[in-house]
């Protein structure tokens, strides 16, 4: 009888190990199961800050006159034909690879100004950008480069369009974009057909 009751103990302790063995088989292979699957969620959450946010993907270009503009700055003053004042206001280079020019054109003298002369000799321009701006033109002296106004495919200028004759003691607000000059050029010469040239200092 103690030789049965030995066999069947010896059954009973083997069957009980090999429950142990195989549950902790099942939780090793769980545990591994799981590693795996947090794998792709921690590559996942590490990728996402990557992505550009809405922050991150760049300021709308404005090509609008005037706006964030202070009148009582004046970084340049110049004198044109008929006693006309260019008055530029600002100078910014803009993170969408452009620099924008916005100014002031008063007639201070006594008679009607035309406006026609200010959008260049090119006959393709002027016939797209009629009473414009948009000969206007920088030159970087150090880079030894001039830039013109841009342009779209149908020659339309990026400035201001459309302006009508000035009347004595009147003013029209004017803007101007061009490429923008390497980052080290911190100074460009600008002209306006029918104007003086003269320098302004780019900021941003």
């Amino acid at each position: 009888m103690s030789i049965r009751r030995t066999a069947r103990t010896r059954r009973v302790v083997a069957a009980v190990s090999m429950t142990a063995a195989l549950a902790l088989a099942v939780t090793a292979c769980g545990s591994d199961d799981g590693g795996k699957t947090k794998d792709p969620v921690s590559s996942s959450s590490s990728s996402t800050p990557s992505k550009p946010s809405d922050g991150d993907k760049g300021a709308k270009e404005d090509t609008s006159a005037g706006d964030n503009v202070d009148p009582n700055v004046k970084l340049a003053e110049v004198k044109g034909q008929g006693g006309l004042t260019l008055v530029i206001n600002q100078v910014k280079r803009d993170s969408g690879g452009f620099v924008t020019v916005q100014g002031e054109i008063k007639n201070e003298g006594q008679q009607s100004s035309n406006t026609a002369g200010w959008a260049g000799a090119e006959s393709a321009i002027v016939a797209k950008n009629p009473n414009s701006v948009a000969g206007a033109t920088l030159v970087d002296k150090a880079g030894k480069k001039r830039y013109y106004i841009l342009r779209d495919t149908d020659s339309r200028c990026l400035c201001t369009t459309g302006i009508l004759p000035l009347q004595p003691g009147k003013s029209t607000p004017v803007f101007m974009q061009f490429p923008a000059p390497p980052s080290t050029t911190t100074e460009v010469d600008f002209t306006l057909p029918t104007f003086a040239t003269t320098s302004l200092k780019i900021s941003g």
